[in-house]
């Protein structure tokens, strides 16, 4: 592939860890009023784009089970927008009445992970896409679809280009307002994310195009700066790298989403706006930490920012 350009001057950015983290904790179930206070935190850090809640079966999801009650307390800021992501029909007609922003339905490209994950083969959800597009589409939420398995399945390996391109023709079929690549695996490297996302920006021009980021290999922050060369509109991140692909084979240590801190930290040094304050962000990670008892996996929580050991002072020698 030819050499990538520079990143952009700014890159919008996602907070998913309210929904995609904390759906990863089984215990405790953190009260509404918690997660209140988590996004207004996140606010005040600067966060705009909030992924909140999922419309799962509260029997499959407990932690996600207040997300009418969590939508109606949320602070609604100037700015501000909030998702909210529906399984199926059902969940869509849910989501609808609670004055999201984004509506987002997740679709597979590979095979055997839309049926371990949602019980439906990629046919059977397509077919779900188009029902849950006709409730988006008379309400006042916008549709996005994530594409997962975008680039790599596991106990398969490199998805064939034709069957994400699957995914995403239909999802523009349908009136999406935007798509997001996901490296659910957490093992797809910055060629070709960047790839597939110039791919997809060449044959929809005018599509909103973002990428979901997981971090398996260590790769997502190259991953990060691939897809912001590669034109990405924005980039999904998780709080402490909270959630993911966590029902994947591996040590807890390495999977699951990538970290907002550290994408935030990468943008600051090279110089990428994102509009958030990692000092006030990490106050969110922090406080998140606490309640779930899982503390941040990110690089800069545990060796801090450049900017600290660049003033860090050796220690007096004896």
């Amino acid at each position: 592939m030819s050499r990538l350009p520079p990143p952009p001057a700014s890159i919008r950015v996602v907070e998913v860890g309210l929904r995609d983290g904390l759906q990863a904790v089984l215990d405790p179930v953190l009260s509404t009023t918690d997660k209140v206070e988590v996004v207004r935190l996140l606010i005040d850090a600067g966060v705009r784009e909030i992924e909140a809640v999922s419309f799962a079966h509260p029997k499959v999801l407990p932690q996600l089970a207040d997300a009418e009650a969590l939508m109606a307390a949320v602070p609604r800021v100037p700015g501000v927008r909030y998702r909210g992501l529906v399984p199926n029909e059902i969940g869509a007609r849910r989501a609808v009445e609670t004055g999201l922003d984004e509506i987002v339905l997740v679709v597979s490209a590979d095979d055997e992970v839309s049926v371990r994950n949602q019980g439906r083969t990629v046919s059977d959800m397509l077919v779900e896409l188009e029902g849950v597009s006709r409730l988006v589409e008379h309400s006042e939420s916008d549709l996005l679809v994530g594409v997962a398995c975008a680039f790599f399945a596991p106990a398969r390996g490199p998805v064939p280009w034709a069957e994400t391109l699957r995914v995403v023709d239909a999802a523009v079929d349908v009136g999406a307002a935007g798509l997001y690549l996901a490296a659910t695996s957490g093992m797809e490297h910055p060629y070709e994310l960047a790839e597939g996302l110039v791919r997809v920006r060449e044959r929809h021009p005018h599509l909103r195009l973002g990428s979901h980021l997981h971090n398996r290999n260590g790769f997502a922050m190259a991953n990060a700066l691939a897809a912001m060369s590669a034109g990405v509109d924005w980039l999904e991140t998780s709080f402490g790298g909270l959630g993911g692909d966590m029902w994947f084979p591996g040590h807890p240590d390495v999977l699951g989403n990538a970290p907002t801190e550290d994408l935030v930290h990468l943008c600051d040094t090279v110089g990428v706006d994102t509009g958030i304050d990692l000092a006030r962000y990490r106050e969110v990670v922090d406080f998140v930490a606490r309640l779930t008892g899982r503390p941040s996996v990110s690089f800069v929580c545990r060796g801090g920012t450049r900017d600290e050991l660049a003033s860090a002072a050796w220690p007096e020698q004896s």
